[in-house]
């Protein structure tokens, strides 16, 4: 169906190969499943894979990459391809054009040329499949991070392709919602379907691979079944995240260093409410966060998860209640002067960027606030995260895993008291995703107030001491983990 003969690929600008002398078969039927840390060159393969990189993309290309028999470059354009090809990118806002969900899906059917009633009722399969009644007449762009990836895929189904290439699809969808998606990738496979898959839940995809693939710097490190490269503990901790030990790996704040005197609370929520429209996101919330706890936020998409944590810096607004944040309502401050307390790193964090370098990126936060002694911080943050060979690039250049890794550390770089994070493990591999939480425990240890948002219950269960689930709006259970 597709192969690679000795592929590399250079990026424009740049002279690191993000590929390197690869070749690789999918077989008609057949799910390849892909991982390995981010900017291993996973991107890159699905882009070469589908011919995106050849007919879309400048730089240098090696080798030759054939579509049932066929050279990419003999397609005419990626029109062509689409007949063929279904591809689900690893950013699924990047697929948005149109005003509502439902509008998405049919623009695809469309291409398939299909009288009304075999459109309409193509419309309804789908939409019925990817659980997407109650969203159909919203607006992708207002949807949650999980929601919009289920549009996206939406939309690539119902192409009705024989190759499906989904970049991360599930990355930012709970834990209910992808096995939904594994459940209908099945399907599709035991109907003939040929799938490349790159993700990093091994563990939830593991009955339909028949391939894994570890890639590293560009090349394929390791191929074949996935319990013959399990067995070795090297790429085990590549593909499988491990978070175990982690709230003990640092030491605590022995008891004779507290203070009896209870602190005030860092953040005090009181009777909120927020409406997107005629859409209640947050219904009467009360909640109150202590300096230094590490909280995790858990609750399926769309539950308000998102929405709350954006007026801890006031992105948003409340319609109705108040937010307190050390001492002050946020109703009576500016973006600004609340971004000296609270970091937030989004969902997706190319939300965050616009400068011409990573350095200037993390810079920049550093001059709007006024932080002296700039140069040291930089490198300090990007050091902290592994991100320092990045210092000079161009940030959209990154991996979507060091995209993720450079938002944390501009954030770190300012030293809020509070650090807020949205599903900060997306597009990580197993031995990234530790090692960003060691960070985030690091910096609990110095004080900081830590909020992450997580679809990983393992992560809330091993690294928080406090874990608040969410539902249609609301706290449904507050809980503490015993790691205070």
């Amino acid at each position: 169906m597709i192969k690679l003969e000795n592929i590399s690929y250079t990026y424009p600008h740049t002279v690191q190969k993000a590929l390197h002398h690869l070749s690789l078969s999918l077989k008609k039927g057949s799910c390849v499943m892909v991982t390995g840390p981010s900017g291993a060159g996973k991107t890159t393969l699905c882009l070469a894979a589908s011919g995106i990189l050849h007919h879309e993309y400048g730089g240098k290309k090696e080798g030759l990459v054939t579509v049932d028999a066929i050279d990419v470059k003999d397609y005419p354009d990626l029109t062509a391809l689409a007949q063929k090809i279904g591809i689900v990118f690893d950013d699924p806002e990047a697929q948005m054009i149109f005003t509502t969900v439902e509008e998405e899906i049919l623009s695809a059917i469309e291409h398939r040329g299909l009288d009304v009633a075999a459109t309409e009722e193509r419309l309804a399969s789908i939409i019925a499949t990817t659980y997407l009644d109650e969203l159909r007449n919203r607006s992708p762009h207002n949807l949650s991070g999980g929601q919009k990836q289920r549009v996206a895929l939406a939309a690539t189904l119902a192409l009705g392709n024989d190759i499906l290439i989904l970049d991360e699809p599930t990355s930012e969808l709970d834990e209910h919602a992808t096995k939904r998606i594994v459940a209908i990738l099945k399907d599709l496979k035991v109907k003939g379907k040929t799938i490349l898959l790159v993700e990093h839940k091994y563990v939830h995809f593991k009955e339909m691979v028949d391939t894994l693939i570890v890639m590293e710097e560009g090349q394929i490190s390791a191929i074949g079944r996935p319990d013959v490269l399990l067995a070795d503990d090297r790429l085990k901790k590549i593909v499988i995240a491990d978070f175990s030990g982690i709230r003990n790996l640092l030491e605590k704040t022995s008891a004779s260093t507290k203070s009896d005197v209870a602190p005030s609370p860092i953040i005090k929520v009181r009777e909120l409410s927020y409406a997107y429209g005629d859409i209640l996101a947050l219904d009467t919330i009360s909640l109150t966060i202590q300096p230094g706890e590490f909280v995790a936020l858990v609750g399926e998409n769309g539950s308000g998860k998102t929405t709350l944590v954006k007026h801890f810096n006031r992105l948003l607004t409340p319609t109705r209640g108040d937010v307190i944040v050390n001492g002050k309502n946020t109703r009576e401050c500016s973006i600004t002067d609340l971004a000296r307390h609270v970091g937030l790193v989004f969902q997706n964090p190319d939300h965050m960027f616009f400068a011409d370098t990573v350095k200037e990126e993390v810079e920049f936060g550093l001059k709007n606030l006024g932080i002296t002694d700039g140069e040291k911080k930089i490198d300090a943050a990007l050091s902290e995260v592994g991100l320092e060979h990045t210092r000079d690039l161009y940030p959209r250049w990154l991996s979507r895993g060091e995209r993720q890794r450079l938002a944390i550390a501009c954030v770190i770089a300012m030293q809020p008291a509070i650090i807020v994070l949205d599903e900060p493990t997306t597009g990580l591999d197993g031995n990234e995703a530790r090692l960003v939480l060691e960070i985030l425990k690091k910096l609990q240890q110095k004080g900081h107030t830590i909020i992450i948002i997580t679809h990983n219950r393992d992560i809330a269960i091993n690294c928080a001491d406090r874990i608040i689930t969410m539902e249609k709006g609301m706290i449904v259970s507050d809980s503490y983990t015993g790691g205070n």
